[in-house]
């Protein structure tokens, strides 16, 4: 059943007024249409965070219009295919796949990835969108496909992706000094605003709030400016 929008907008407009819950974001972003609300599944801030965060306010664009081209390629088709060509354009060449060549050559290991096998993506771009997910299942060809190889359990187990504990680790003295060092530094005084990137730090320690994505990726930033811009 698919909801009206104006119901998603009420929806939306009461949920962003609410303490977070899990959900709150799928809420939220109902009011948008799909070329909106599909970079906003990937935000670590929201686009109208980084003034409260950054030092200087800094104009930009609306992510969205980056996106946009690609959904204006397919936008009389079904919205997973447009959410998947997205991807491929995207999200695919510029994250996960960069992301994985650099720290597989980083530790001298030649890294393989089977299922963009040219062969394999030409079969799987011309599966329907109703055979690669349903409401309640995700990959379904592809487990289908396992389940004849494969162990029942092992076809149907969920998605995994790669976690680490970094929600426990920032609550551990060792790395919140660590990072709050960081965050401290002259060069997070430069960029950021100070009081509030402490402000996530501290919450997320004592437990009142689960900033880790937020505070992972302003460290991890301050690291590589760090290593690039002061020590080089």
């Amino acid at each position: 059943m698919k909801v009206p929008q104006g119901v998603r907008t009420a929806l939306s407009v009461c949920a962003s007024k609410l303490p977070n819950f899990h959900g709150k974001r799928f809420l939220v972003r109902g009011r948008y249409p799909m070329e909106k609300r599909y970079i906003r599944n990937n935000y670590v801030f929201d686009w109208h965070e980084r003034d409260k965060y950054l030092r200087d306010k800094i104009p930009s664009k609306d992510p969205a219009e980056f996106t946009k081209p690609h959904f204006d390629k397919v936008k009389d088709l079904d919205d997973v295919t447009k959410m998947q060509f997205a991807d491929l354009n995207t999200w695919l060449l510029y994250d996960i796949l960069q992301k994985a060549d650099k720290m597989s050559m980083a530790s001298s290991l030649e890294l393989r990835v089977p299922f963009l096998d040219r062969e394999m993506l030409k079969v799987a771009l011309s599966i329907p969108a109703e055979h690669r997910v349903h409401r309640d299942k995700t990959k379904v060809a592809l487990r289908l496909a396992a389940s004849r190889e494969l162990p029942q359990k092992t076809a149907e187990m969920r998605k995994l992706g790669f976690p680490t504990p970094l929600n426990d680790w920032l609550r551990q003295d060792k790395y919140y000094n660590r990072v709050r060092e960081a965050f401290e530094s002259e060069a997070a005084a430069s960029i950021f605003n100070t009081k509030e990137i402490l402000r996530l730090l501290d919450e997320h320690k004592n437990g009142s709030s689960k900033n880790m994505k937020k505070i992972w990726s302003i460290y991890c930033f301050l690291v590589w400016y760090d290593e690039f811009f002061q020590k080089r």
